[in-house]
């Protein structure tokens, strides 16, 4: 039944767009409970479509549209719980920003452009093919831009918009150039399609991965990544993420917790079978996952504002996020579901976290964390919810963060066993200072003394009743849901008959098997570990590796108490850094990444190549052409003065023509006779 109307998940927030975008100006709160209704019809509908196939059908519905391309509908685990996630945390965000933006003079822009956001990553997470997942991956891409830019009188962020969109074009090139390759390489095969499939449906590329060559198979996931790296803001396209704070924070919420960002994990995750096919694809996806994560976290430590010290969190948790699937080189396909595990647990906690941070920045108006202290004497509610978004951020025991993240700490070990040590050494790091920035957050906010005259209240109910079921979510949801997701999520390949076996061949992985490890050089090739996901375990991590993230966590907390709770505070942060720190100094200004990306690299590079180029354009080129047609012009203007128009000069002309004529005739009739 719910099946039926599942072309309403996207239906329902596109309607909220055209009515907000026409009539919103006449509707109470610029028409925003349109928006949120309509996700909440969204969310509806996917949990009735939950409840039908929930836990071993799919839903694949598709249509024709022109040559081998197609539009249509696939629901299937993996799917299924980012429609879950979308609809339910969006629904939220719809909610929450009825109280944030009210009184916004553009509160109708605002909810309509939030509507077309939300329908194009429902519409993107849907897709059955990789044509149709590209569109709406650049629908994504145009809202992020217009939401960002939403306040454009505002010249930071009329800029931030610009680096967002034209960054993440940057990786769009790559996704492209990775679809026209799969496609070229899917159209030699010249395959005998069945009726109803198409040449980028993924459940035909799943079935013919194995008889494309390898090499392309990596150009191929090369070009995926680099879309994905675009997208999720990984290392070196990252850039545009921290600056996307100059959106309203409502905006910060969607984009770095349920919408944007995710869409690049969510592409590596549907793409898996080509990853893991794809010589060194996962290796890749690992190593710039991992190297993201620890990049990221460093720089969370010295921000001051509280947004950008969730951007800098964002950035970082995507990395976690990457490089668990790219730990699917050792342990197969339950990398996708501990990786997509702890996309879903991010989602709940860093919203949480952002619409915390909107809640205070809405009552102290400021969003330099130098200014506040002692915020949590008047917003009891806001502090208590974004402690527990903090903690679960920071994986402390019994947290949905500590049952995802962690986890991807845990299944890095057994990487590093078999292949490479480096992203779980990052990630270990990384783990240690995400505890550290966040509480150094926290207690900065609700802690201390007051440091400045701000309003003492707590935000209104439409903006707390959000927080509380955030809340609930960022902390039970991973005890509560762990294992379920698990046995659900390693299904999700199942419905194509994706043989991994084969796979491993091409991508020549080293798998954990039975006795540690089995080269796949072999031909004898364990299936994945399954920790626990249901199956047995391949290995047991050794005791201290399955506690080493508890002790992280803990540690981080108290390590950034003693330096900025003042109940047990011993340090002071001058004690260990000051202004003349030039580590300090690298990290506030991330890196000088602005300077070499901009006053090195696109002002010096491609400016001065440019500039080389017009030089050799105009001197070289032009100069040679218009010697010469220079040339051409004054020997036509010589020309010209023969053509002069009187009869007389014509017939003196043709006098002396036929003068000479005779003489020369006579002439050579002399020669001639002599």
């Amino acid at each position: 039944m719910y099946a039926d109307y599942a072309y309403l998940i996207v239906g329902l927030p596109v309607l909220a767009f055209v009515l907000c975008l026409f009539v919103g100006w006449h509707l109470p709160r610029g028409g925003g409970f349109l928006t949120a209704l309509a996700t909440f019809g969204a969310l509806v509908i996917s949990l009735g479509i939950f409840s039908e196939i929930y836990p071993d059908k799919i839903i694949h519905q598709s249509m024709p549209w022109f040559a081998n391309f197609n539009v249509g509908i696939l629901i299937d685990p993996l799917a299924l719980v980012m429609l879950l996630m979308v609809t339910f945390v969006v629904t939220l965000i719809h909610t929450y920003a009825n109280g944030y933006m009210n009184g916004d003079p553009g509160a109708a822009r605002y909810f309509a452009e939030a509507a077309l956001f939300t329908a194009s990553m429902l519409g993107l997470i849907y897709a059955d093919n990789l044509l149709q997942l590209f569109i709406f991956w650049e629908l994504v891409g145009l809202c992020s831009y217009l939401l960002i830019g939403f306040w454009y009188r505002k010249p930071s962020a009329a800029a931030a918009a610009k680096k967002a969109f034209l960054t993440t074009r940057v990786g769009d090139v790559l996704f492209l150039t990775g679809i026209i390759l799969l496609y070229n390489n899917m159209a030699s095969l010249n395959l005998a399609l069945k009726p109803g499939e198409y040449l980028l449906q993924f459940p035909v590329i799943y079935a013919h991965l194995a008889e494309i060559p390898p090499a392309q198979l990596t150009l191929i996931a090369l070009g995926l990544l680099g879309g994905a790296v675009g997208k999720s803001g990984q290392f070196p396209l990252h850039v545009w993420l921290p600056d996307a704070m100059e959106g309203p924070t409502t905006v910060s919420a969607m984009i770095h917790a349920a919408t944007m960002v995710t869409a690049g994990v969510y592409l590596v995750a549907r793409m898996f079978p080509l990853f893991y096919a794809a010589p060194h694809g996962l290796t890749a996806v690992a190593a710039v996952g991992a190297f993201t994560a620890l990049f990221a976290a460093t720089m969370g430590l010295t921000a001051f504002d509280i947004k950008r010290v969730l951007a800098f969190s964002t950035v970082s948790q995507l990395g976690f996020m990457m490089a668990g699937l790219g730990i699917g080189a050792a342990v197969g396909t339950m990398a996708v579901g501990v990786a997509m595990f702890h996309l879903i647990g991010h989602s709940f906690f860093k919203a949480l976290l952002f619409l915390g941070a909107g809640s205070v920045i809405h009552a102290v108006n400021t969003n330099d964390m130098r200014e506040m202290g002692g915020v949590g004497k008047y917003m009891k509610w806001t502090m208590y919810t974004m402690l527990i978004g903090s903690l679960s951020l920071a994986g402390f025991p019994f947290f949905t963060g500590f049952f995802s993240k962690d986890e991807i700490i845990v299944i890095a070990y057994e990487y590093g066993v078999l292949i490479n040590f480096l992203p779980y050494i990052f990630l270990v790091l990384a783990a240690v200072l995400t505890a550290i920035y966040t509480f150094r957050m926290w207690f900065s906010v609700f802690t201390g003394k007051e440091r400045s005259n701000y309003g003492k209240h707590e935000s209104p109910m439409i903006m707390i009743g959000p927080l509380v079921i955030l809340a609930v979510f960022a902390f039970g949801f991973g005890f509560a849901a762990q294992s379920d997701f698990y046995s659900y999520l390693d299904s999700n390949f199942e419905h194509y008959d994706v043989n991994f076996e084969e796979l491993s061949v091409i991508g020549g992985h080293v798998l954990a098997g039975e006795h540690g490890a089995t080269e796949a050089a072999t031909g004898e090739h364990a299936p994945a570990a399954e920790g626990e996901h249901g199956a047995e375990e391949a290995h047991a991590e050794p005791w201290y590796i399955q506690i080493l993230p508890i002790i992280i966590a803990i540690g981080g907390i108290l390590t950034a108490g003693l330096f900025y709770w003042d109940k047990i505070k011993k340090f002071d942060p001058s004690q260990v850094t000051g202004d003349n720190d030039p580590i300090r100094k690298m990290l506030l200004k991330g890196y000088y990444q602005h300077e070499i990306l901009t006053g090195w690299f696109a002002e010096g590079v491609v400016y001065g190549t440019a500039l080389i180029c017009n030089t050799i354009d105009i001197k070289l080129v032009d100069g040679w052409l218009n010697w010469l047609s220079a040339w051409v012009m004054g020997f036509a203007q010589n020309i010209r003065k023969v053509q002069s128009g009187v009869v007389q000069n014509y017939v003196t002309a043709l006098v002396l023509g036929i003068v000479v004529l005779v003489v020369v005739i006579s002439l050579a009739k002399e020669v001639g006779l002599a």
